[in-house]
């Protein structure tokens, strides 16, 4: 079975177009939505995923209708490859169930690939050059070695509640009994 996804991002634009392709490639089914392809949650296309079955085909006008970045887009076609079910971009002409659309595919997957390992590269680097200059990065200590101090202090004195030292020092319960825990001599 062909199963149809169509999508638009705002209600002035018109599905007319990507219908008719859906109709000249004979699609059995056809789900649509209409918003952002940014949005998270895409109910036609997480019904028309759910429709799919082994041997089916999803088929979409062109690919930025199914994902709006290449991670997005090789992440539904892997779980769909996962499945069994293969996958159809009109205008681009990729058809994985053909060994020219197989490959086409694996190219842009390595190529994702590749992004995330320069992406991760350059973030090690900016991160190892910031330490040489003597930023550690990370979050900032709630409780300096001043805090913890008078933490103690009000501590060993029974008559303040754990909830009055929290309030004095603008901690938390949980923040207070961590740093009690990891500074307690």
């Amino acid at each position: 079975m062909k199963i149809g996804y169509i999508r638009i991002s705002t209600e002035s634009q018109k599905l007319d177009l990507q219908k008719d392709a859906m109709d000249k490639e004979q699609c059995d089914s056809v789900f649509e939505d209409t918003m952002s392809g940014s949005e998270k949650s895409r109910p036609g296309l997480e019904k028309a995923i759910g429709y799919l079955r082994k041997g089916d085909t999803l088929v979409v006008w062109k690919l930025d209708r199914l994902g709006r970045s290449l991670k997005q887009l090789i992440d539904i076609i892997n779980s769909l490859k996962e499945r069994g079910v293969y996958f159809k971009s009109i205008q681009e002409n990729i058809d994985t169930s053909s060994s020219g659309g197989k490959l086409i595919f694996h190219v842009f997957g390595a190529l994702a690939e590749f992004e995330r390992d320069l992406i991760r590269e350059r973030t090690k680097a900016g991160l190892k050059a910031a330490r040489e200059r003597g930023r550690l990065g990370g979050r900032p200590k709630i409780m300096d070695e001043k805090k913890i101090s008078m933490a103690k202090i009000l501590h060993e004195d029974s008559s303040n509640s754990i909830n009055e030292i929290c309030k004095t020092l603008g901690v938390s319960r949980a923040t207070f009994y961590r740093y009690m825990k990891t500074n307690h001599s």
